[in-house]
């Protein structure tokens, strides 16, 4: 009976350390995410809420400027995220082998992940402006024409697309060079005996070892892609027209306007985007570096 006692005891005393985390999660997690989903199924104001079933997600689909929302978060979150990945790599790899000035480039590369993300993206709006942009003065000054970047709706997105990944490699570059580190030098040793060269030890050693790095730039990247705002909001506003508007700017925009429910349901849309896409790369990705474990 004692020890029957003393069992129960034992089971319920992790349960005890547990309950902060589990209040503070449910306060700050749960409850607004089951708020939320109310809130999106109504039209509402600070005096009054009309239940209006799915019809705000109907209109938000309807709308051409509001789902084309939906396409401009997808077409951001993969190329700033894919390019992060591939340039981060190799720059990770050149500021790891033997140049002199190494630690003085990669406090260079770091340099812009101090900056804040609104005066990055206000530095260049005025270097992109199509008369006055220190851009288009060089292309001017080297013979080429001046371009639109952020006025022209084919170019706006990419535009702030290319800014973006100059901010945000310096994190994977940080990622990858920590991962490079801590690979063993005794693979490059046994490869250079039996007679590898360069190429062959980064595709076959450093490649595949930085397979944990690379996931975790992956999954960071995209997530900051998909729910990107203030670097867009500073550039371009979601203009010229919608062309740069993405899922957060919409949503803001609804809020600004007074459409409370229907930006909730932006609200919602968003958080089923991330999780429909993060979750199940999140476990493809565990999936591959079990198998190469």
């Amino acid at each position: 009976m004692q020890s029957a006692q003393k069992k129960k005891e034992r089971s319920s005393y992790p349960i005890l350390f547990m309950m902060p985390a589990l209040v503070i999660f449910a306060i700050f997690f749960l409850i607004p995410i089951i708020t939320s989903f109310y809130y999106s199924l109504t039209v509402w104001d600070f005096s009054s809420v009309k239940f209006v079933g799915m019809q705000n997600f109907v209109n938000f689909f309807k709308d051409q400027a509001l789902s084309s929302s939906v396409v401009h978060t997808l077409i951001y979150a993969f190329l700033t995220s894919s390019l992060k990945v591939i340039i981060a790599f190799f720059i990770a790899v050149f500021l790891t082998s033997k140049i002199r000035t190494k630690n003085f480039i990669r406090s260079a590369v770091f340099f812009p992940n101090l900056v804040s993300t609104m005066a990055v993206g206000l530095i260049f709006a005025a270097l992109m402006h199509p008369t006055k942009g220190l851009i288009n003065i060089f292309l001017e000054a080297i013979g080429l024409h001046a371009v639109d970047f952020l006025g022209n709706v084919n170019t706006a997105l990419y535009s702030v697309i290319a800014v973006d990944v100059w901010k945000g490699l310096s994190i994977s570059v940080v990622i990858y060079i920590a991962g490079i580190q801590s690979i063993d030098s005794n693979y490059y040793e046994a490869a250079s005996i039996d007679g590898a060269n360069g190429w062959q030890k980064l595709w076959n050693i450093t490649f595949p070892l930085l397979t944990p790095a690379r996931n975790s730039i992956i999954i960071l990247s995209l997530i900051g892609g998909l729910r990107c705002f203030d670097l867009i909001w500073a550039m371009t506003g979601g203009g010229p027209g919608f062309a740069t508007d993405v899922l957060a700017s919409i949503i803001y925009k609804q809020y600004a306007y007074g459409y409370y429910g229907l930006s909730t349901a932006g609200n919602v849309i968003m958080l089923i985007l991330i999780s429909a896409i993060a979750y199940p790369l999140q476990h493809f990705l565990n999936k591959q570096e079990e198998a190469i474990s």
